[in-house]
């Protein structure tokens, strides 16, 4: 999963691998289309986040993208994170699904819901605390 963050909505996409650079770039793609505004990023310690297809992406939109990149092992400062533990609290605490696909549904099921409820977001803001 990947998500984006603005103050008030909640912006993802579920791939069925782990997170690679292509995928970052699909996801920016993705949100010029909802977001057409400057965008600031905050990133965790990912590799992906730092590889040379990113930065040749980034390059390639010069005054769009601002970075702010979060110090290792600081979790607790990334607003995203407290997206998947509230998905993982409140949303998937007991699916078992048969199927892999079962668990991408009722993730995006559980993203969607909490997409509506604008105050989640908010709330990931402030837990976060990053003085923006």
């Amino acid at each position: 999963m990947i998500a984006g963050l603005t103050l008030w909505n909640l912006h993802f996409e579920l791939f069925t691998e782990n997170i690679k650079s292509e995928h970052i770039i699909v996801f920016r793609e993705k949100l010029k289309n909802v977001i057409a505004d400057k965008m600031l990023v905050v990133w965790d310690g990912l590799s992906s986040h730092r590889s040379q297809l990113v930065k040749q992406y980034l390059a390639s939109e010069p005054g769009r993208i601002e970075i702010l990149r979060l110090p290792p092992y600081a979790p607790e400062l990334n607003p995203v994170e407290y997206i998947w533990g509230y998905l993982k609290q409140h949303e998937l605490p007991n699916v078992c699904g048969k199927h892999f696909w079962n668990l991408g549904e009722a993730a995006r099921s559980g993203l969607r819901k909490m997409r509506r409820r604008r105050r989640i977001p908010v709330a990931c803001w402030k837990q976060a605390s990053l003085a923006l």
